[in-house]
């Protein structure tokens, strides 16, 4: 065969024209493109938009919910009745058989043992509720968090917000309340005023303070729970006094207490408040009753019987 009739030998074909015969017998496999960077925001319709900003967090995040304290506070009244009911039938039977059970009733110092033993009772189950149900430290939970050094201011504010009590002066006040009966000796009235001073403070503040302040800013700030707050502790003590004037100037000490809450973040904070205010009554009321036994003289003291 001549080089001519040879398509493989064809000196008019360019040379680097010709397909290279390993390329043939060993291909390389097909490249991929390198991917391009996504495009930027233009503005159209079918870019992907930046995502939106995080909420920002609630002013309080308790481990405890609202059912929680809806429980509390229903043990609460149902330990009240409960136990100052064993109270009076126990001190009936045990020290006060000579006399009518409807007597042994109205004595204020079952009422406070009562009362006392019930707090107990409450404090124990709101301690396992946290502890128990939460693993959590109660007073880490509830945001005690005292502060040792503003104790004193604490307590001088309480005193300071006696003078809320001024607007009773435009209110219709009751002449004689079911609280009288705490002031007809003098050895109740002093029972009285330490149990103003101790646990009555501290059980109101770990309940409202403690427990339904938070749960109500979590769902609606710090502004609307206050005074949610505040009413129903005011609504609480109408049973003590049978009057809505002296509701409404508890339920302003009430916004005050929670203000100081919700300022500090520190129900131990309000605590001592609440200690200050009711220490300044009952200490003006000892002084202007000469040590509580001439209670008719109390007219300085609106929240206190006449």
């Amino acid at each position: 065969m001549s080089s001519s009739d040879n398509p493989r030998f064809n000196p008019n074909l360019d040379p680097n024209l010709e397909p290279n015969l390993d390329s043939r017998l060993d291909p390389q496999p097909p490249q991929d493109p390198v991917p391009s960077a996504p495009p930027a925001w233009t503005g159209q319709p079918w870019a992907v938009p930046a995502p939106a900003p995080a909420a920002p967090p609630p002013v309080e995040n308790p481990v405890f919910s609202g059912w929680d304290v809806l429980l509390i506070a229903f043990l609460t009244i149902l330990t009240l009745l409960v136990v100052e009911l064993i109270t009076v039938v126990g001190a009936w039977l045990l020290f006060y058989r000579r006399s009518s059970f409807g007597d042994v009733v109205q004595k204020p110092v079952l009422a406070l043992v009562g009362e006392f033993l019930s707090y107990i009772a409450v404090a124990i189950y709101m301690v396992m509720l946290v502890e128990g149900k939460y693993h959590q430290p109660f007073w880490k939970a509830i945001r005690w968090n005292w502060h040792r050094r503003a104790t004193f201011g604490l307590l001088g504010l309480g005193m300071l917000t006696v003078s809320v009590d001024a607007v009773s002066r435009y209110l219709p006040m009751p002449k004689s309340t079911p609280f009288d009966q705490f002031f007809e000796r003098p050895s109740d009235a002093y029972l009285i005023a330490l149990f103003a001073v101790t646990i009555g403070p501290l059980m109101e503040e770990l309940f409202f303070r403690g427990f339904l302040y938070p749960v109500l800013a979590r769902r609606t700030g710090s502004a609307a729970a206050v005074v949610l707050t505040a009413i129903p502790f005011g609504l609480m003590h109408y049973l003590q006094y049978k009057s809505w004037g002296a509701v409404l100037v508890i339920t302003l000490v009430g916004v005050v207490l929670t203000i100081v809450r919700a300022v500090t973040k520190s129900v131990a904070s309000s605590f001592f408040v609440h200690v200050g205010y009711n220490a300044t009554l009952m200490l003006l009321a000892a002084i202007e009753t000469d040590g509580f036994r001439h209670m008719d003289k109390a007219a300085l003291i609106p929240l206190l019987p006449r």
